[in-house]
């Protein structure tokens, strides 16, 4: 985590540390997302591993399955003693690291969901009202063609996080099936069925948009962020944790709002599911139980209401506990900043299916790059939309197989 996200791990750990004298913490940067999965792998090999790691979601399924290397949250409880109650947590986010027996793996901490941020000075230039966004997607292409009519943004949409949020979330909204097997859940023989009309038409949508100049494709992950804190963006897609650096650093009048959805596949759109990521305990050779109950001990002070709800309201990220919600609502935080409790409320919209509890497919930053790079070339004309989910589809379910079979030898 960078910028105001990195300012905050920080000043967590900080407080932790003068909370008492027999524990320190240290915050180490080790890259973005992908970067610190790939760095804790080649540590734990080399017995090197940190004491906790924080890792993205979709690479869950990839920690579950790394064996002793890992020490799940419920086994650090049991060894330690130190109290972590796993029915404190929201569901959505508890359900996400856990078990199917309910034993929690990994610490949820930042978590997030994915929504859409606009500027509402770029909306009043181009005739739109600032306080009404676009509900569909159907208004967004028309909210997008009014902003580049009126030259209202230099970029009228972007996205971050194209796969997570242009396809997964979509998946999810829409309660269509991302993957087989409850989209992994059920086991590791899932495979991708990304190559569906829906996701065939949402993504010809997207070229097109590209086509008349009304959608840019500005990069990987977080990389199109700075056109929208800038102000050179009209519309983008990004995760609630962007509201931290919204708010330290957009100069202009700016809004965020829940997910278009498509009303030609679903009338009323289902959760959305979260991103961000978790806490992994992580072993080594020589670690003592002193160690492991430092580990704990830092966990348990995360999950405190008013830990939790100070993360929650400095971030933008959801509160993963219900008393950090309740704590942030008494506080009146949601009455000082309308919208911050949009977040929560996508997460809790509707009935949960296995279409929208999210995804754990194994190796999935790996099945990611291959979305990007074959939407890559759709969007510089090589080939189209539905060639581009076919292959993406196809060199998935080719890294699945690979994955499902390392694991059972």
């Amino acid at each position: 985590m960078t910028a105001a996200l990195g300012e905050q791990v920080n000043h967590l750990a900080t407080t932790f540390n003068q909370s008492q004298d027999a524990v320190e913490v240290e915050p180490i940067y080790k890259g973005g997302y992908t970067d610190v999965l790939n760095a804790t792998i080649a540590a734990a090999r080399a017995g090197q591993a940190p004491h906790l790691v924080q890792i993205f979601e979709v690479g869950t399924r990839t920690m579950l399955e790394a064996g002793k290397a890992v020490k799940q949250v419920w086994a650090l409880v049991k060894e330690t003693g130190v109290a972590i109650d796993p029915e404190t947590f929201i569901p959505a986010v508890r359900g996400y690291y856990s078990l199917p027996d309910g034993r929690m793996a990994s610490m949820p901490f930042n978590s997030s969901t994915a929504m859409m941020w606009y500027s509402k000075d770029a909306f009043r230039k181009a005739g739109l009202d600032p306080d009404k966004p676009p509900a569909t997607w159907q208004e967004v292409v028309k909210a997008a063609q009014a902003i580049k009519a009126k030259d209202a943004a230099e970029i009228p949409v972007t996205s971050s996080w194209l796969s997570w949020i242009q396809l997964e979330q979509y998946s999810a909204l829409h309660d269509i099936p991302f993957a087989t097997l409850a989209n992994g859940f059920e086991g590791l023989d899932a495979k991708l069925v990304i190559n569906t009309k829906p996701h065939v038409t949402h993504v010809e949508r997207l070229l097109s948009m590209a086509k008349d100049g009304t959608f840019k494709y500005a990069g990987r992950d977080t990389q199109p962020d700075q056109l929208l804190v800038s102000g050179k963006a009209g519309i983008h897609f990004n995760s609630s944790g962007m509201r931290g650096d919204m708010v330290k650093s957009a100069k202009f009048d700016w809004g965020q709002a829940l997910l278009p959805y498509d009303p030609d596949i679903i009338k009323t759109p289902l959760n959305s599911i979260i991103g961000g990521a978790s806490l992994w305990t992580m072993t080594a050779p020589g670690r003592t139980s002193e160690e492991y109950k430092a580990v704990a001990a830092f966990l348990q002070f995360v999950a405190k209401p008013e830990n939790d709800a100070y993360w929650h309201q400095h971030t933008g990220y959801v509160p993963v506990t219900m008393a950090g919600f309740e704590l942030s609502q008494k506080q009146g935080f949601y009455d000082r900043n309308p919208g911050a409790d949009l977040p929560v409320r996508q997460l809790t919209r509707g009935k949960v299916t296995d279409n929208s509890k999210g995804l754990r497919l194994g190796r999935f930053s790996e099945i990611r790059n291959i979305i990007y790079e074959e939407m890559e070339k759709a969007f510089q004309g090589e080939q189209t939309a539905q060639q581009a989910m076919d292959n993406a589809t196809a060199r998935g379910n080719k890294v699945l197989a690979e994955f499902a079979k390392s694991v059972r030898i």
